[in-house]
């Protein structure tokens, strides 16, 4: 192989693996999100979820080890270290199975998650106003946010306890529409007091929306996913020509006797 054509491989493979760190570390930061976020859904579904907890420490894992070989990769590409390109290219192929098995877990378990979500959503509404401010800060913010109430709809309230047990008239305050109220404006938590049996509440459940928002981001997450694995596949088949270039360059310097 010439050496221009060598050059040129070597710098393409370090252009990759300045892509390859900077979407390291766009999965290492969604996965961190996923696992800390403390202001949306996710705070609700990090109680009992399981599989999105794991998905997260996948997602990580595979952006903190991606960053870490998008730096060797480049030592290796401008120092042209064999032993450097070797392991590259089969950390790029760990990396490659670990986001493989993440995105699986995550797409073959959206019915199970999407069950799980009912059934947290339905506990929190029974105990609220329990011991987990955080959480029910979480479902006020959503109910606020995205103008809903409930999960299938207002009525998921009447099964609190608080509501059945009250001599008034009360429902949850984050739930309140806005337009149908006059004067000051709503609590943004805990529970108000109805004029009526006719709560001034948004009548469409947040289920829909709270679908909708976390598929989205999970599409989000997917899709940087595929866009690291293409680079991937790029830097392993860059790897491999380069260590073959070394090899031939290696080989031709051996004096002959």
């Amino acid at each position: 192989m010439g050496k221009g054509c060598m050059k040129a491989i070597k710098y393409f493979l370090f252009l990759f693996n300045v892509l390859f760190f900077l979407f390291g570390a766009l999965i290492m930061g969604f996965g961190l999100w996923v696992l800390l976020d403390k202001e949306s859904f996710m705070v609700i579904l990090q109680e009992s979820s399981t599989v999105l907890k794991i998905a997260s420490y996948i997602l990580i894992g595979v952006g903190g080890l991606s960053m870490l070989m998008g730096f060797l990769g480049c030592l290796g590409a401008i120092y042209e270290i064999r032993c450097l390109l070797g392991l590259y290219f089969t950390c790029l192929l760990l990396i490659l199975i670990g986001q493989v098995a993440a995105g699986v877990l995550i797409y073959f378990q959206k019915d199970l998650l999407n069950k799980e979500m009912s059934n947290i959503v339905t506990q929190i509404l029974s105990n609220y106003p329990g011991k987990n401010s955080t959480t029910e800060q979480a479902w006020d913010y959503i109910q606020r946010t995205m103008e809903c109430c409930g999960w299938s709809g207002h009525m998921d309230w009447h099964g609190n306890a608080v509501v059945v047990n009250s001599s008034q008239l009360l429902f949850p305050c984050s739930c309140q529409n806005v337009s149908l109220v006059e004067g000051n404006s709503p609590s943004d938590s805990g529970f108000c007091e109805a004029q009526s049996l006719d709560w001034p509440v948004y009548n469409r459940g947040c289920n829909s929306s709270v679908e909708s928002w976390l598929f989205a981001n999970v599409g989000v997450i997917l899709g940087v996913c595929l866009g690291v694995a293409v680079i991937e596949l790029l830097g392993m088949i860059l790897s491999i020509g380069l260590c073959k270039s070394i090899h031939t360059e290696d080989y031709t310097k051996v004096p002959k006797y």
